[in-house]
């Protein structure tokens, strides 16, 4: 009897510990680069109409000549943190 209830209690309490929602980023988000909408400090303007959690990507050439997409997150206190970066391949390999 107490396995039947231990072994789903464990689960679920190592289930609901791996879980994050879009706002509750614990890190400081990745190092800004140039191009980056907070490369050289957070921007002037508060984004005051988003909801705070929401997110929106920023896609820009890095100093390489590198395709980037950068997705940033509007922490509660109106800065923004940068989540996720992708670059874009410079060659595609599809015959299209």
């Amino acid at each position: 009897m107490r396995r039947r209830v231990a072994l789903p209690l464990l689960c679920a309490v190592a289930l609901a510990a791996c879980t994050t929602s879009v706002g509750s980023y614990s890190s400081a988000g990745l190092t800004p680069i140039p191009g980056s909408i907070t490369y050289g400090g957070q921007p002037r303007t508060k984004l005051t109409k988003s909801p705070i959690g929401s997110s929106f990507p920023h896609s820009f050439t890095d100093q390489w000549g590198r395709e980037v997409e950068e997705i940033y997150v509007i922490r509660p206190d109106r800065s923004l943190l940068i989540a996720e970066r992708h670059y874009r391949p410079v060659f595609s390999l599809d015959d299209d």
